[in-house]
């Protein structure tokens, strides 16, 4: 397809263009994915979550006799697991990069001022154009910058806009993972000395029930969220997503390698705002709307 001298290859062939240029516009608006499988994951990671800290508050924590024990660890869990539940929502609720869909019309081609022969590409599936780097998430419907994988445990694509919530909830759950794991041993040792009579409130099968799911639950959670943020922690660095790594895609772009990469998702240079998942939120009227093209989602 030729317009104005400039060339526009489809991934796909013989898929019409929609005849509207309208642009959905994400500020504004809370992104949220009606996938069955992904809100059912979401949901199941929020109960981890939860019922991690009732094991933790009402097993271990409050039966103990030493105040200080009780207190520093109650509120260090506590607000880790508050920090991994937040970043959990920003990730799942943050529009991840979505290209507008429908912008590959006649009128929009134009308004791009190319240079002339310069190519670039239509998504048939959402009929955008594609910018550098972006790509389709069959899940999401749409295509997506910076598109580094969709993850079900959040119900969302990780992308430009998201990638940094995402590497905070893989931290969080790691940090927390591993406090519950050391929790537990310390708790069970202690209760097999004094023979499970003083230690819980719990009858000593339930304890050890609820003792072993938890551990059981830490070292999944553990083993993998730790090796997502590894892998995350090395994507940044490296500038290049899971998906261009693994469809071996050369870099036509200018790298941002390592503290620059680092800037770039975290925005800024290092500080304590780099861990806050509260950062940049504003909270204001939520109301649910219809959008012409049919479907509800969430605006504010």
């Amino acid at each position: 397809m030729q317009s104005s001298g400039h060339r526009l290859r489809d991934v796909e062939q013989h898929h019409p263009l929609l005849g509207s240029g309208e642009e959905e516009v994400a500020v504004g608006r809370v992104w949220f994915i009606q996938d069955g499988c992904g809100m059912v994951c979401a949901f199941m990671t929020w109960f981890l979550v939860l019922y991690a800290q009732f094991v933790v508050n009402f097993v271990m924590l409050l039966p103990s006799k030493s105040f200080w024990y009780t207190l520093i660890n109650g509120v260090a869990f506590n607000f880790l697991a508050v920090l991994a539940l937040a970043s959990h929502l920003r990730t799942m609720l943050t529009d991840p990069g979505a290209v507008p869909k429908g912008n590959a019309t006649k009128e929009y081609m134009e308004s791009l001022q190319l240079k002339p022969g310069e190519v670039i590409y239509k998504c048939p599936k959402c009929c955008s154009i594609k910018p550098e780097r972006a790509h389709h998430c069959s899940i999401c419907k749409r295509c997506i910058r910076k598109m580094d994988h969709h993850c079900p445990w959040v119900n969302n694509c990780v992308g430009e806009n998201n990638q940094r919530f995402f590497v905070l909830f893989t931290m969080y759950i790691a940090s927390i993972s591993l406090h519950a794991l050391c929790l537990s041993f310390f708790h069970f040792f202690t209760c097999v000395k004094v023979q499970w009579s003083e230690c819980s409130d719990f009858s000593p099968p339930v304890a050890v029930m609820l003792l072993i799911f938890l551990c059981l639950e830490a070292i999944l959670f553990l083993t993998f969220t730790a090796v997502m943020f590894g892998t995350q922690i090395h994507s940044i660095c490296n500038d290049e997503t899971e998906i261009e790594r693994l469809k071996n895609e050369k870099p036509t772009w200018e790298r941002r390698v390592r503290w620059e990469g680092m800037k770039a998702v975290f925005g800024g240079p290092p500080s304590l705002l780099w861990f806050n998942p509260f950062a940049g939120l504003r909270l204001r009227r939520l109301r649910m709307v219809h959008s012409r093209k049919g479907g509800s989602e969430f605006s504010v």
